[in-house]
């Protein structure tokens, strides 16, 4: 039989309070870890300021999403009606005003899938399986328990000063991750 050693992912850290983890994710982030990642219950107000996060680009998805709607539906349109020239309220073959309740209800349905999949590709949605999730620890975190993970990726990672960070960030509990 033989032993398989697992490879260190990354370290664990609980807080107790909104505050500490806010506290410490500052902290993190000027000690100049990119890598690392916030765990809490319910939205803490600042917290993707305090990590250094960017505005997401979910909103230029979904505006390409709803553009490449209203092309389409305007270009199905406009082909009908050159390829099958049918008179139509007695207005032009070409005139928009037929052609606009395609062109919105299908800017809508192109960017709710913008919407959808985008989210699932900026979140890297689906995540089958994150080292996290094999700690005891981490499964409090929807009772009101606040986590930090930071990775052994991260180029600042060395295991005593990371743990020493994290301690004088008054972590109540600090945990190694295995991959």
């Amino acid at each position: 039989m033989s032993d398989v050693v697992a490879k260190p992912w990354g370290v664990l850290a609980e807080f107790e309070s909104p505050g500490a983890i806010l506290a410490a994710a500052q902290a993190v982030r000027r000690a100049g870890y990119k890598r690392f990642d916030v765990y809490t219950p319910y939205p803490v107000h600042g917290m993707d300021l305090a990590m250094g996060l960017r505005r997401s680009g979910l909103g230029w998805i979904v505006a390409g999403g709803a553009t490449a709607g209203a092309l389409t539906g305007y270009l199905l349109q406009a082909y009908v009606g050159w390829d099958y020239p049918l008179i139509h309220q007695a207005k032009p073959i070409q005139a928009v005003q037929p052609f606009v309740i395609v062109i919105f209800e299908l800017s809508v349905l192109f960017s709710a899938f913008a919407a959808v999949f985008g989210m699932f590709v900026l979140n890297g949605l689906p995540c089958w399986y994150h080292p996290a999730l094999k700690s005891r620890r981490f499964a409090k975190v929807g009772d009101n328990r606040f986590y930090i993970t930071i990775e052994t990726a991260d180029a600042k990672y060395d295991p005593a000063k990371t743990r020493e960070l994290l301690q004088a960030m008054c972590a109540s509990a600090i945990e190694e991750l295995e991959e």
